[in-house]
């Protein structure tokens, strides 16, 4: 069978693949939330069972301390490169509920998208392997290369069992390379090759007070505010120009130079661009940068949430006895996250009165990369874009945080070619997310030639990129954007 029968059986079945795309969305497996546990092992199971009637013969789920692992391979091809594909398919809390159109977990296609939690993120993207290695083992009965499917049920709060499991599994998993669905295009017909990412760090602020909530009118000015703390805290954590107020929090930030500033603006959507996504009158930020540079190069911490007193309807005469934040860091090279958390601490300590208790608790970690734009497997993944899209990507970063990236390339040596399919409009971790499905179909045909591009390289000339290496990415780290 011939490449383009490949991708005739694969792009002749629409219905069929918009059917089982519904079938994953419809479980509600967000990880976040310990009341849909066993939602996220049943889908952990239909993944699985998914991935064995489509021909790979090599299928696992397997147990965390928390969230299952979906691993799976084909391992049919001697003498070529060994390709490791990641994806997630936790998905983000769908709250507010009241803002959704249609159900979050009751698929629904409209206007050319398919609407759902998950849908772009990452349940769809990850989905276009899977369809080409389908149409693969159900045409020619065998992949160009070999393959590792690494599919896991926490990305969403930071993967904390995964890199356990990547350090214990290293045979397992070990490969060429590996790809990852998980980015955005900056707009339609204009792929983007994503060499950098940020880092997180995820973390809860308490503040407590009092033993329990007190009558605001018996001891309102006489006992400090738990809630009134929290917020004059936080309003002291970003200076008036959106910089962030954390001593030290810059000193580490690795420079980004004219030129390369300059060579990413040629392609990096405009800040009209960027307003627009975001459905925003005005930017805001650090000054001297665009607004895509402020998402990209530099560093920024977010407030995702806060909570405290009373919330429901009407009034109540309160002083709340606790009060919490839910806080995020996005990193850049060269800072560490949990030095980033021992600044932040060292500044709590400083700026809380003793009137209060606060604690912090992390929730995730994971340091920020940067990828060689010059190894093979970027060039094989921007001929694959020009198949699918008829359009030559471009070279971004993206302001998102992908952990596992992080530890294929320190643990396992390997690069990772991020080649997203998604929108900045698609609406992920909000209500009416969305997945087009010109772009599922897309990203299919992406993906078949993406396979057959890396198998066209022979094992001994990608294992010489791989011991020559670690001198090309020091070279690269020196003169890096």
């Amino acid at each position: 069978m011939t490449r383009p029968d490949v991708l005739e059986h694969a792009l002749t079945r629409p219905g069929r693949s918009i059917t089982e795309l519904k079938e994953f969305l419809r479980f509600p497996s967000v990880s976040s939330q310990p009341g849909h546990a066993r939602d996220v092992r049943r889908c952990a199971r239909w993944l699985a069972e998914h991935l064995r009637r489509i021909g790979l013969p090599d299928v696992r789920v397997i147990p965390t301390r928390r969230h299952p692992i979906v691993y799976a391979s084909w391992c049919g091809a001697p003498g070529r490169p060994s390709v490791l594909i990641y994806g997630h398919y936790d998905v983000q809390p769908p709250e507010p509920l009241a803002e959704w159109r249609t159900a979050p977990f009751e698929p629904v296609v409209r206007g050319g998208s398919i609407y759902a939690r998950g849908a772009s993120d990452d349940k769809g993207q990850l989905f276009t392997h899977i369809k080409a290695i389908e149409a693969y083992l159900h045409t020619a009965g065998r992949l160009p290369v070999n393959v590792r499917l690494l599919f896991e049920g926490e990305e969403e709060i930071g993967s904390p069992n995964l890199l356990g499991f990547v350090k214990r599994n290293q045979d397992l998993l070990s490969c060429d390379t590996a790809v990852i669905s998980d980015t955005a295009m900056p707009a339609e017909d204009r792929p983007a090759l994503i060499f950098g990412l940020r880092g997180g760090l995820s973390l809860e602020m308490e503040v407590t007070g009092p033993a329990h909530d007190l009558h605001s009118g018996s001891f309102g000015g006489a006992i400090h505010n738990p809630l009134q703390v929290l917020c004059e805290i936080l309003a002291g954590l970003h200076d008036p120009d959106g910089r962030v107020a954390i001593p030290g929090f810059y000193d580490s930030v690795r420079p980004v130079s004219a030129t390369a500033r300059e060579r990413t603006a040629e392609a990096a959507p405009m800040d009209e661009e960027v307003l627009l996504n975001a459905r925003a009158p005005r930017g805001w930020g650090e000054p001297g940068y665009t607004l895509h540079e402020r998402v990209t190069i530099r560093p920024a911490l977010t407030i995702n949430g806060l909570c405290g007193g009373h919330c429901g309807p009407g009034g109540k005469g309160i002083i709340p006895a606790r009060a919490i934040a839910k806080l995020s860091f996005r990193l850049v090279p060269d800072q560490d996250p949990h030095h980033v958390e021992r600044l932040l601490r060292q500044t709590l300590s400083r700026r809380t009165p003793p009137t209060v208790g606060v604690s912090l608790r992390r929730l995730s970690a994971a340091f920020p990369v940067v990828l060689d734009r010059r190894h093979p497997v970027f060039r094989a993944a921007a001929r694959a874009y020009e198949a699918g899209f008829g359009a030559s990507p471009a070279f971004l970063r993206s302001g998102g945080t992908i952990p596992v990236v992080h530890a294929f390339q320190t643990i396992l040596g390997i690069p990772t070619a991020l080649v997203g399919f998604g929108l900045p409009d698609d609406r992920i971790h909000s209500p009416n997310e969305h997945f087009r499905l010109r772009h599922l179909f897309q990203g299919i045909a992406t993906s078949i030639e993406l396979l057959s591009q890396l198998g066209e390289f022979d094992e001994t000339r990608t294992m010489r990129w791989k011991r020559n290496q670690a001198d090309e990415q020091v070279q690269f780290r020196a003169g890096s954007p």
